[in-house]
């Protein structure tokens, strides 16, 4: 996957904190923390998650194993770290679909997932992920399955700012459950997928349009 640069709004939403470095050294552009992440995105796609050591990362990066620590964390929070980068570039998407479609709600929901369902099928790291049934690879497995919820969060949160920009007709206190059955149903397809993302996404815009139809029939 190319590096991006993210709209400070997605970042936000993420908790992606660019700032500082270790005492001494010329901080890169975006900061350790972020080289050290997508190092480790790139030692996983080519070697496997049971290849990284923090040592190894560190001396990939050019830092003190202290460092790496220091920056991230465990093996476990670089893991964390590592998926909620990659979902970053998947949100963009979905902000750039948003982005244009702004008269239609439901067609903005249709390409929003057709491309994250698209996207997801050619991500080197979501695939080594998903294609691990056993050994460390499975450790990653769960953070987009059973451990799902910041993913699902971070979604909500730049989801639901754009639905607020439509005139969609439903009451406030279902605002939320619909962009959640939205994200739900987008990520099970992503970790399961049953058809084609092109279809897939149809039947997803399609429930959204039942849904939205219902709330302004009974408005």
């Amino acid at each position: 996957m190319d590096a991006v640069t993210p709209r400070p709004a997605l970042s936000a939403l993420l908790g992606v904190d660019e700032a500082g470095g270790p005492s001494g050294q010329s901080v890169p552009q975006g900061g350790w923390r972020a080289r050290l992440i997508a190092q480790a995105a790139e030692l996983t796609r080519s070697g496997g998650w049971q290849a990284i050591t923090m040592a190894k990362l560190a001396d990939r990066v050019g830092v003190s194993r202290q460092t790496v620590y220091n920056e991230i964390g465990s093996k476990r929070q670089l893991a964390e770290a590592m998926i909620m980068h990659e979902l970053e570039v998947f949100l963009q998407a979905v902000d750039a679909a948003f982005e244009e479609h702004p008269e239609s709600l439901v067609d903005a929901i249709r390409e929003a997932a057709t491309r994250v369902l698209e996207m997801a099928r050619t991500n080197p790291l979501l695939h080594a992920v998903l294609s691990a049934s056993h050994g460390a690879e499975s450790a990653l497995l769960p953070l987009l399955t059973t451990q799902v919820e910041p993913l699902i969060e971070a979604a909500h949160g730049l989801v639901r700012r754009h639905l607020d920009t439509y005139d969609h007709g439903l009451d406030e206190d279902r605002i939320d459950p619909l962009v959640d059955m939205v994200i739900r149903l987008v990520l099970s397809h992503v970790t399961a997928p049953s058809t084609s993302p092109r279809e897939t996404a149809d039947n997803i815009a399609w429930i959204a349009a039942r849904v939205l139809a219902s709330a302004r029939a009974h408005a």
